[in-house]
């Protein structure tokens, strides 16, 4: 066959591929589009339900606190105050948050899907093998994602907002926070929740890469554990409930790491010696 001929072929090959992720990646955005639309049209119920939901006191995760506290005997829990008004400051503010926030509810709710399409572009291209240790990658991708979307959104966000709202230099300064403001928050501290929880399938694929081992972790289990404390700091107020509520999950997920990693180690050691027998 002729040099030109196979160039030729190769190329086409090559745009071929290029043509079937474009229309992957376009059913995907149509997903997200159907849910923004959707969410846009839903206006009270996403704003006024759930995405507001955290700045006023009868929210789920403050009413349960209070309980708790009733409970505990411990006053302090109990959030019956957010001292913070929200404004829009800008004459387009409070539309462009609208569609913004409307974006963000749509790539959640079609996550699953577009994760979906973008795996069934990368799966054929799998060896047999890899293909069999990737089963289900989908659907666990989505439960974490969306289990961590959740923890952001009952746990870190009101958690946040609640210190956040009532931490004041002085007690002449009142807090007004625009919209803009609350609502990137909100989404960048769910969001990143939602990605954080991702990490037992980083620990999965980077074991199978032989890029990190159960021992690794272990020993920087004391490691991990410090920067997870640090991150409850960060993202809760400084009280020591909020930050072991927060790092309780954390630690949990690092530990559910070190159980996969020496599962896919084992495995792999598994397939050597039956390989080389």
């Amino acid at each position: 066959m002729p040099l030109d001929q196979i160039e030729e072929e190769s190329e086409m090959g090559f745009l071929d591929h290029l043509e079937e992720l474009r229309w992957h990646i376009i059913r995907s955005l149509i997903a997200i589009v159907v849910f923004s639309i959707a969410a846009f049209i839903a206006k009270s119920i996403i704003f006024h339900t759930i995405i507001l939901g955290p700045s006023r006191t009868d929210f789920w995760t403050y009413r349960m606190m209070c309980e708790l506290s009733q409970v505990l005997q411990l006053d302090a829990l109990c959030i019956d105050d957010l001292p913070f008004t929200l404004q829009s400051r800008q004459m387009t503010g409070q539309f462009t948050m609208h569609i913004t926030a409307s974006f963000v509810v749509g790539l959640i709710f079609a996550f699953p899907y577009a994760f979906w399409e973008i795996w069934r572009f990368i799966k054929p291209g799998l060896y047999p093998k890899e293909r069999n240790a990737t089963r289900g990658a989908t659907f666990f991708v989505s439960v974490l994602f969306m289990i961590g979307v959740s923890f952001g959104y009952f746990i870190v966000s009101p958690l946040s907002i609640n210190f956040l709202a009532g931490y004041q230099l002085d007690p002449s300064i009142i807090n007004e926070f625009d919209i803009i403001s609350y609502v990137t928050t909100l989404v960048m501290l769910v969001m990143g929740c939602g990605l954080l929880f991702q990490l037992p399938i980083v620990v999965y694929f980077l074991t199978k890469a032989g890029l990190l081992s159960p021992s690794l972790m272990i020993r920087f289990r004391r490691h991990a554990i410090v920067v997870i404390l640090l991150l409850g700091a960060m993202l809760t107020p400084p009280d020591p409930f909020s930050q072991v509520l927060v790092a309780i999950p954390l630690t949990a997920l690092y530990e559910i790491g070190i159980f996969i990693s020496k599962r896919v180690t084992k495995r792999e050691l598994s397939t050597e010696i039956i390989a080389n027998e």
